[in-house]
């Protein structure tokens, strides 16, 4: 398929493109500590400017030091000093053949007010005493978001009075954010006035750098687009009411950028069209789509070039940065409704994933341009391949939500994103495309065909290794052949079949329904072995947990087990406990959830529990926490409530328990001592992630020497 719309020229204003990719901003946080791009960033940007985008775009660039900041290593462009770095970054995707604008940000109150407080003085320190830097950060890093968003950190930010700014105080508490609660100062019409000049100082930087054009982030809760939204908008002056009101400060802004740059350097404006709040039960509440046009045609009548069109809030995250579940494509009516008003080329993102989908989305009319982010973040030459035609070969996003995950995790002590199936993803520089071409045709055994094996037998077999991998089953996948299952996973599907393809042809060998063991891997005379062997489910040792009223998450997910249409009593309520409860429900089954701690699925990342939390709230599925399993009967469950310490009956017939998973085998203690080169990683070490198979396995596939 040639892909002609995909890859014919786009103009946006005075600025060609030679394709109708554009990598919109994602926050991957790859710059040097105080506001400065260096090295990392560089790699990552320039890898996916070769990889053949023909817009790159980088996000949310702060226009101050202070208010602005929201991570140690964001771009910023608040003072000259960041012009040099910024202009090698210009350089370099210039050299990879792609044109790139820069993303100016304010984050308003979705921001952490500690932070924003201290960045000054770190990064002054940091400037003084280079040294500092790395205490200042091992200080915010070691901080908890949670411990972030409290005491003595949120008494701090009050100490100084400097609050996160917004158009009126009012703080996050909808929905589920990491950020809930921090205080919120509404600004004073000085404050709008040192904004408007900050971001127009900044867009005049962007220039002298040497970039294409300028961005201004007007989505995501973030402070423009907080003028905009009746929730966070309370303001009775001239910057609040009517919606003339709510959009001037973007138009004052417009007007001061074109003061500093002219009207031929292009500028974009990223905007917010739909705030969903409807979606979390608030109808009624924040921006709707009906007024958000209205918004895209008065971006248009300012002067704006182009509309990156977006949606959600911290509040209404999911909206913002879809899970998995969610269909592809299923932002395309809100990018249609903007390009049926304005005549200004209108870009959008939203679950577009392979180049198919990308050409029918520009035949059809719902946009000018395509917007990637996270799938450039999975495959950076995602592209190149499509051009080539090669669209089977890209790796293709499934909206896990590692990247974000990891984001929130690392950013705070200078840390990036991550992403789970490309473990280079953000560390490019330290880990060049193929590695050291050094194996050497030395054999390499890799047990275990999960993400994690096909991972380091597709990195082992670049480097030169002769690599066989051992598959107990007769298919690829490992435990994504269950994480598929549950309803609306199906995207999960796709790890199995891309890294298995990209392994084959690194030239990795596949052996199929042959299990790893001691002796057929001796009869390899391998250099290396790789153990990355998976993990079964874990049933306690306590009464009746032998029973034949009693199976694991993996049985019903495996379908070895098929239950419908039966009362459930479901042992804990890990992710993939939720997930499976879907599915019974699904199938027809009355669920009770039972879960040890205090509250539901600890440790899992929030956007994927309120992802399918509600979907079971909604088929009538009782929660019970803090409750300790301790017997398992015929007609159902004894377990102790923590709180009362009570003992207490609950009936039921199936009992499906979701308590964890233990490593498969004693591969490792086998082998251990046996070979200098031994290594173990994924689940055969601890249940986890994707992410917590593949990266090690990367890791350990690099190190091999």
């Amino acid at each position: 398929m040639a892909y002609e719309r995909l890859f014919s020229e786009g103009k946006i204003g005075a600025m060609t493109l030679k394709n109708r990719v554009v990598m919109t901003g994602i926050g991957v946080m790859t710059g040097d500590p105080g506001g400065f791009s260096g090295e990392r960033d560089r790699a990552y940007f320039g890898e996916r400017a070769r990889g053949g985008a023909g817009l790159l775009i980088t996000a949310v660039t702060r226009v101050n030091d202070s208010d602005g900041a929201v991570a140690p290593t964001q771009l910023s462009m608040a003072n000259d000093r960041y012009i040099p770095s910024l202009a090698r970054l210009v350089d370099e995707v210039h050299a990879g053949g792609s044109k790139m604008v820069v993303q100016l940000h304010h984050p308003g109150r979705q921001n952490f007010c500690a932070y924003a407080n201290m960045a000054p003085l770190i990064e002054g320190l940091g400037r003084l005493v280079p040294s500092s830097w790395d205490k200042s950060l091992k200080m915010l890093g070691s901080t908890s978001t949670e411990d972030m968003c409290r005491p003595p950190m949120t008494t701090l930010a009050k100490h100084f009075m400097k609050y996160n700014l917004a158009p009126s105080a009012v703080p996050l508490y909808l929905g589920d954010t990491a950020i809930k609660g921090q205080p919120v100062r509404a600004m004073t019409v000085k404050d709008i006035r040192r904004l408007e000049r900050q971001f127009a100082e900044a867009a005049e930087r962007v220039k002298k750098a040497g970039a294409d054009g300028v961005e201004l982030h007007a989505a995501h809760g973030y402070l423009i687009s907080e003028f905009f939204s009746p929730y966070t908008n309370r303001r009775t002056d001239e910057y609040g009411g009517s919606l003339e009101n709510r959009t001037r400060f973007l138009r004052e802004i417009i007007e001061q950028v074109r003061d500093k740059v002219g009207k031929d350097f292009p500028l974009l404006v990223r905007l917010n069209v739909d705030e969903f709040y409807r979606d979390i039960g608030i109808p009624g509440m924040g921006l709707e789509l009906r007024e958000g046009v209205e918004i895209a045609k008065i971006v248009e009548r300012c002067g704006a070039d182009a509309i990156d069109v977006s949606c959600g809030t911290y509040e209404t995250l999911n909206h913002l940065m879809e899970p998995t579940t969610y269909p592809l494509g299923w932002r395309t009516y809100l990018a249609k409704a903007v390009r049926e008003a304005v005549s200004i080329p209108v870009i959008s993102v939203g679950m577009i994933r392979t180049p198919e989908q990308a050409e029918e989305l520009l035949e059809n009319g719902s946009m000018d341009f395509i917007g990637l982010a996270r799938p450039l973040v999975a495959d950076p030459l995602w592209v190149k391949k499509a051009q080539e035609g090669r669209s089977e070969d890209i790796i293709r996003c499934i909206a896990c939500q590692t990247c974000k995950m990891q984001q929130m995790k690392n950013t705070p002590g200078g840390g990036t994103a991550r992403c789970a199936l490309n473990p280079r993803a953000c560390h490019e520089y330290e880990y060049p495309a193929a590695g050291d071409k050094n194996g050497g045709g030395r054999v390499v055994v890799v047990a275990g065909a999960g993400p994690g094996g096909m991972t380091a037998a597709r990195e082992l077999a670049l480097r030169g290794f002769d690599v066989t991998v051992l598959e107990k089953s007769g298919i690829p996948g490992g435990q994504l052949n269950l994480a598929d299952k549950p309803p609306h996973k199906e995207k999960y599907e796709w790890p199995t079949h891309d890294l298995y393809r990209a392994a084959v042809q690194a030239g990795a060998k596949f052996v199929f329904n042959t299990e790893a063991t001691p002796e057929i891997i001796d009869g390899y005379r391998p250099y290396a072995v790789f153990i990355t062997t998976g993990a079964a489910s874990i049933r306690p040792g306590i009464p009746g947990a032998g029973g034949a009223n009693v199976c694991t998450i993996t049985e019903v997910l495996s379908g070895k087990t098929s239950i419908k249409n039966e009362d459930v009593l479901l042992i804990g309520s890990g992710l993939s406990g939720l997930e499976t409860a879907h599915l019974l429900t699904e199938n027809g089954c009355r669920v009770k959830v039972f879960e040890m701690a205090p509250q539901l699925a600890p440790g899992a990342w929030f956007q994927n529990v309120r992802d399918v939390v509600p979907k079971l709230e909604k088929a009538g599925t009782k929660f019970y926490t803090s409750k300790k399993l301790l017997e398992i009967r015929p007609d159902g469950i004894v377990a102790e409530d923590l709180i009362s310490e009570k003992t207490e009956f609950y009936a039921g017939g199936r009992v499906v328990l979701s308590l964890g998973v233990k490593p498969v085998g004693d591969l490792q203690n086998q082998l251990k001592g046996k070979y200098e080169r031994l290594y173990v990683a994924g689940d055969a070490v601890k249940g986890g992630y994707i992410i917590d198979s593949t990266l090690p396995a990367f890791e350990y596939a690099r190190q091999l020497r």
